[in-house]
């Protein structure tokens, strides 16, 4: 779990502490830097490219992914871009593996992967998303400490009425082994513990815990911020703290992650420009946002030695 709490901020102390306030300087696949995808802004969209750009992984921000794609073959009608969100760790392994050219992963690839497959890739940060627990339209309560969250989300609160709830059964939808979302909530929530409760079920994706929170009483679960619906289930503030993205970029709400598109260092033409693309003003200035996203340079950051971004 160590390594799981990395991937949405960094300790303190960390790899001989943390550097002065940096800008964030992501790398581009082959070595091409976000300053220059910045600098090129909707040009590297319209280069002329051609080639298939596939990817898989962290269903949390495949909207977004998805939304940006369109608007990139609309501008490059030779490049096919299509993908799936099977969890961030199958992204990252099939990005690994070369079955797919992008993984996209809400932590980093680090904490999924050996460290002879994590030094062929290249990491891209495209945006930042806020993660919180969502309970059922019948469930009372509106408020949770990371206590009582750690109680519910281990097996030991079982009843609502134990954090001020109704006397029903708390129904826990969690999701499964290998979700990025997962692993940042826990990271969140448990710090370094170890914690292995699976729940009254374990859901595949964001889209299912949708599903199943529309239509399950005194349930609760977590996800990201773009996929909260207010129609189907209610978010819930943590610490008395909203879950708003306002309140993820000074880190106040204490549930984020970094959403990262990781390539192979010989990536190809089409992935390199998709990617540059993802990090240029086209998507960056205005679709991070109106996805339901943070753009990273929004967040107040530092980084540490090794480069890994925590919130200041």
């Amino acid at each position: 779990m160590l390594d799981q709490a990395y991937s949405r901020r960094q300790f303190l102390g960390l790899a001989g502490g943390l550097a002065s306030i940096v800008g964030l300087g992501l790398v581009g696949c082959g070595g091409s830097g976000a300053s220059d995808a910045a600098d090129k802004g909707s040009a590297a969209a319209a280069e002329s490219v051609s080639g298939e750009v596939t990817y898989d992984g962290a269903s949390s921000f495949q909207a977004l992914v998805e939304a940006a794609a369109e608007k990139f073959m609309d501008a490059n009608p030779d490049v096919s871009v299509s993908g799936s969100g099977n969890g961030s760790g199958k992204g990252l392994t099939a990005v690994a593996a070369g079955t797919v050219t992008i993984g996209n992963s809400d932590v980093f690839a680090e904490t999924k992967l050996e460290a002879d497959q994590v030094k062929n890739l290249v990491d891209h940060e495209v945006a930042v998303v806020g993660m919180g627990p969502v309970v059922s339209k019948n469930v009372t309560v509106d408020d949770l400490s990371l206590e009582q969250l750690k109680g519910i989300f281990s097996g030991q609160i079982t009843n609502w009425k134990e954090v001020g709830g109704d006397d029903a059964k708390i129904v826990v939808l969690n999701r499964k082994a290998g979700s990025g979302t997962r692993a940042t909530f826990e990271a969140a929530v448990f710090g370094d513990e170890a914690v292995d409760f699976k729940g009254d079920a374990e859901l595949d994706k964001s889209g299912d815990v949708q599903t199943q929170m529309a239509s399950t009483d005194n349930a609760i679960s977590y996800l990201d911020f773009s996929h909260f619906d207010d129609s189907k289930f209610n978010a819930v503030k943590v610490e008395g703290v909203e879950p708003k993205s306002k309140n993820v970029t000074d880190d106040s709400f204490k549930i984020w992650a970094t959403e990262h598109m990781y390539c192979a260092k010989d990536a190809d033409e089409a992935t390199k420009a998709f990617l540059d693309f993802m990090l240029s003003d086209d998507v960056q200035g205005k679709l991070v946002e109106e996805q339901g996203f943070i753009p990273v340079s929004a967040m107040k950051v530092v980084k540490d030695a090794s480069g890994k971004v925590s919130a200041k």
